[in-house]
């Protein structure tokens, strides 16, 4: 693990990896993020607007994503883009190792349904 890794305790708070998934592809707006999250969960995660913005700030003062400005098609100058950095794709592909590797431990034990 590396020194930027070992900054952050694991398993992340759940909103901050789902955060940091949703910004994996392509830089967005908090609404966006918050959109992204619920579609990418089936609605099971519903980031609200505190837990959303912040996450998002603890996130940046940690350097897991940074600020950018909004790309000149967004019609609302207000919003705030975000992007993932190279520190939070490091955290984010630790995150998504640990829980690849609790994913195995349930198929082991048949605690999925597609392991029975």
């Amino acid at each position: 693990m590396s020194s930027t890794e070992d900054r952050f305790e694991s398993p992340l708070k759940p909103a901050v990896f789902h955060i940091l998934l949703a910004l994996a592809e392509n830089a967005q707006h908090g609404l966006g993020i918050a959109d992204a999250v619920e579609q990418a969960t089936d609605g099971s995660v519903r980031l609200g607007p505190g837990t959303l913005y912040r996450s998002l700030k603890e996130m940046v003062r940690d350097g897991l994503v940074c600020e950018i400005p909004a790309p000149a098609e967004d019609e609302d100058p207000r919003r705030k883009f975000h992007q993932i950095t190279d520190s939070g794709r490091l955290v984010l592909e630790a995150e998504a190792v640990r829980y690849q590797r609790i994913v195995e431990v349930a198929k082991e034990r048949r605690v999925l349904p597609e392991a029975r």
